[in-house]
């Protein structure tokens, strides 16, 4: 187990688990372990503080005191040889990594508080209630220093640091924790979110791991956005100028936005791209309610949540069932629209049998598959019908003979769409993965290009 030497000679431990970026972490209460698999998306830094694990007993008992601690973790950032840190503290450890965060907020890239006590900014603890309790040991040697050094702190020092801190600031409440960190502490950031986890207590990686390790990826990630649509938040990935035409991507089923990498490095050369991980996938919530109807309004929300209207949407599979009838229900919403590969919703023959759900875990919440192979197999004859009120100038993409969706289907779903076309490119259901380059000199030739 790797150690390093503090200020005042003190041998501390750390263990890293997993692989990229480092991600520095403090514990309180418990056993941070792999943070609920968020270690699949970060080398979790899991520091033993003084006294606990593998790390050394100080020769001073003073220095336990929270606050003389911040010291251990600039000597930690400092070992690592890192300029800046992304932080994350649990409880009584998220006191701590706010008062680091106050001590050097030119050190914080990025800061996540889970379930943190509010102690530091505050929030938990009147001065009063302070006052009275140090009175305790008011007959103690070493009493007068003690309380001077308290009295130097003082809840106002570490509120007025706090909001110094400039870098983006991660606040996890669990729903039913005793006591959960509140909108109040969120306020001391200048650019904190707070989140609260449905159904999590005080270890929310434990109570829910999937959805502590979703929030917390996408957090970190600098490539990946969120936004909240009727409360659920919509991960997403943005590329491109903020200026320039918007552009938005709408993967498949199964799939997330990182499927478009190759094509949005291309398109954000001219356009401002967008590529959306739907409900159930990605690094977006998995509120357990599926269907085309609930991605077309999601999609219909996001566009709408980021001022997208007249945007262009280029939608695959799933996503390109609910991005036509988005185009049906609010004609104005959409400016161009590529169907790459959507269903036609007609009636499957023979239906789709019930699917069995693969071992292990999946990038995806499995819920999906039911619930959308039962719309495919009988689905409303209202989304064939409203075909005809789409206004949105249309491309259809076909991926020819080696394709699962009848081809006759997709033709016909451009026949009844006002302003379409059909493209077809023999490269199968992922046309856009199997075949990038003809897939965008397909969409660049129907108008997605500089502009437009």
């Amino acid at each position: 187990m790797p150690t390093f030497t503090t200020q005042d000679g003190t041998e501390l431990a750390y263990r890293v688990r997993g692989e990229g970026e480092p991600l520095v972490c403090l514990a309180g209460a418990g056993y941070l372990g792999d943070l609920g698999g968020l270690a699949a998306h970060r080398a979790l830094v899991l520091l033993d503080s003084r006294g606990t694990g593998a790390s050394a007993e100080p020769a001073d008992p003073g220095t336990y005191r929270c606050d003389r601690q911040v010291d251990d973790v600039e000597a930690l950032r400092v070992h690592l040889g890192l300029d800046r840190i992304d932080l994350l503290g649990h409880s009584a450890g998220g006191n701590l990594a706010v008062l680091y965060a106050a001590a050097h907020p030119e050190r914080i890239r990025s800061l996540v508080l889970v379930t943190s006590a509010g102690r530091a900014l505050g929030v938990e603890t009147t001065d009063e209630e302070w006052d009275e309790a140090v009175e305790v040991f008011a007959d103690r040697a070493r009493y007068p220093e003690a309380r001077a050094a308290l009295d130097s702190i003082g809840p106002g020092t570490p509120r007025r640091r706090v909001r110094e801190i400039t870098a983006p600031v991660l606040i996890v409440a669990g729903r039913y924790d005793a006591g959960p960190t509140t909108a109040e502490a969120a306020a001391f950031f200048p650019h904190a979110e707070l989140v609260v986890q449905p159904g999590a207590g005080h270890f929310p990686w434990v109570d829910d791991a999937d959805a502590f390790a979703r929030t917390v990826a996408a957090f970190l990630d600098p490539a990946v956005r969120t936004v909240t649509v009727d409360g659920v938040r919509l991960a997403h990935r943005v590329t491109g100028a903020e200026d320039a035409p918007p552009v938005v991507l709408v993967h498949g089923r199964g799939e997330n936005s990182t499927t478009w990498t190759e094509i949005a490095e291309d398109l954000a050369v001219d356009h401002r791209v967008y590529a959306v991980d739907l409900r159930g996938h990605g690094l977006s919530d998995r509120p357990g309610r599926y269907g085309f109807e609930d991605f077309r309004d999601e999609l219909g929300g996001f566009l709408k949540a980021l001022g997208l209207t007249g945007a262009t949407v280029v939608a695959h599979s799933m996503g390109a069932g609910a991005a036509h009838l988005l185009a049906q229900s609010e004609p104005g919403l959409i400016g161009r629209l590529v169907l790459e590969e959507a269903p036609a919703f007609v009636p499957l023959d023979p239906p789709r049998p019930v699917a069995e759900r693969p071992e292990g875990p999946l990038a995806f919440d499995w819920a999906v598959v039911p619930t959308t192979d039962a719309q495919l197999n009988a689905p409303d004859p209202a989304w064939r019908e409203g075909l005809a009120a789409i206004t949105a100038p249309t491309l259809v993409i076909a991926g020819g003979p080696t394709s699962h969706i009848p081809q006759d289907q997709l033709a016909g779903l451009a026949d009844r769409i006002p302003d379409a076309r059909l493209v077809t490119i023999g490269a199968g259901h992922l046309v856009h993965n199997t075949r990038p380059a003809e897939f965008l000199a397909a969409i660049r030739e129907f108008g997605v290009r500089a502009g437009a």
